[in-house]
């Protein structure tokens, strides 16, 4: 029964999408669909239902291969043991921090080249931003969900009072101090008690990364805590500084936010906030709490997800993968492992998981789930890679923490400035 409702969905989906105007991908098996064997996924999620109905999918042309996914505890410390096991999993999680890293060096041996032509994945689907590229132009993870940071719109509030949602951050200013004009207390909000997935920061960091974007010499000094890059921090850090000053954001309205996850998104959807500065991931969980909110249930509103206005020429995309996968080439049944990841590198697979998980597709066909669908219209020039551009992580606790600091008021943005390379 559970396969008969799979393929009765296939069947709407692929109507719906022929209906406008989009082609199906048709998968066209290449091995014998009597194969018997066992495929197995290891990753640090909890639960992965998004995944498992792939593997449903998959079987309706497969139907005795047997795919199982399992979260390995301690991740990054079990999993290059559990790749030298005897019950090697085939496909991995991965993550660009991982190359380059010597402690992963076992991990990144164990990896197939996904840019093989023999393998056929078609990798055009992707957004090319997000796929990482070694020294020789190989590819060896694949993105299947991406994250990005930006601002939930209550569309029906702008509606309402008749306001549009801002483009430009002079549009941004304005629009709060409307909002604030007609009595709403809070125009922007998010989570601001302590310094990670604050507020500040997802203002900040898209900021800093598209300043460093411009200037290779300046991203080298700033990767290696060199002091001087302190400076490229500047510009980000007024932003933030500005958002408080102007009304935008109350800190102290926001410090009553307990979590920047389940809390960001039960106090957005009470209806009486335009925008709720958040991250991607935080986003991911919109949906499952629509039916988890009384206020939501009670008075329900559209809403979606836009890039936080930040110049005068609008936001920016700042497009890094969240989870990628790589296929371990001394996996048993390497075959069928491949063929099954030339069965979910496709638009429809990928942005059907990625709307079943409600993160964001890593596809270029943003417009799949309207939630996400403003960051499809950001231009290329205003889209950034940090993986891409070799953004490390020391280099992003240095702006989290000068942004939050600053935005509470703790530390001026000279002297913040002044300490790049001493934060921790």
């Amino acid at each position: 029964m559970k396969k008969l409702f799979y393929l009765a969905l296939n069947i709407i989906m692929a109507t719906s999408l022929v209906s406008c105007g989009e082609k199906t991908e048709k998968f066209e098996p290449s091995l014998d669909k009597a194969t018997k064997c066992n495929i197995k996924v290891v990753g640090d999620y909890g639960n992965f239902e998004a995944l498992e109905t792939e593997f449903d999918r998959f079987n309706e042309y497969y139907p005795n291969v047997d795919l199982s996914y399992v979260k390995l505890d301690d991740y990054k410390n079990t999993l290059g043991t559990a790749l030298d096991g005897n019950d090697k999993p085939n496909i991995f999680f991965s993550y660009t921090w991982m190359m380059g890293n010597e402690k992963y060096n076992n991990v990144i041996s164990h990896m197939e080249e996904l840019s093989d032509a023999s393998l056929k994945l078609n990798l055009d689907c992707i957004r090319q931003s997000l796929i990482n590229h070694d020294a020789q132009n190989k590819v060896f993870m694949v993105p299947v969900f991406s994250r990005t940071y930006g601002t939930l719109v209550n569309n029906d509030l702008f509606k309402k009072e008749n306001l549009k949602v801002p483009n430009t951050w002079d549009e941004l200013v304005s629009v709060c101090k409307s909002f604030s004009e007609k009595g709403y207390k809070n125009p922007m909000m998010g989570f601001s008690q302590s310094s990670s997935s604050c507020l500040m920061n997802t203002v900040a960091y898209p900021l800093f990364v598209a300043e460093l974007a411009k200037n290779p010499e300046a991203l080298a000094l700033a990767n290696n805590l060199d002091q001087k890059a302190g400076e490229y921090m500047r510009g980000a850090l007024d932003k933030v500084s500005q958002l408080v000053k102007n009304n935008c954001v109350n800190l102290e309205e926001c410090d009553k936010i307990s979590d920047n996850y389940n809390q960001v998104i039960l106090r957005f959807f009470e209806g009486d906030v335009p925008m709720m500065i958040c991250a991607g991931d935080t986003v991911s969980g919109t949906k499952k709490r629509e039916s988890q909110s009384e206020a939501f249930v009670k008075s329900p509103f559209d809403y979606s997800f836009y890039p936080i206005p930040v110049t005068d020429k609008g936001g920016y995309f700042i497009d890094s993968p969240s989870v990628e996968f790589s296929v371990n080439k001394s996996c048993d049944n390497l075959d069928m492992t491949n063929e099954f990841m030339r069965f979910l590198v496709r638009n429809q697979e990928l942005n059907e998981m990625a709307s079943s998980k409600r993160l964001v597709t890593p596809t270029k066909k943003m417009s799949f789930d309207p939630v996400y669908a403003p960051f499809g219209k950001i231009p290329a020039d205003r889209t950034f890679s940090p993986e891409v551009l070799g953004i490390k992580d020391q280099l992003a606790t240095q702006i989290r923490i000068a942004s939050y600091q600053v935005g509470k008021g703790e530390i001026t943005i000279d002297e913040a400035v002044a300490n790049y390379g001493n934060f921790k």
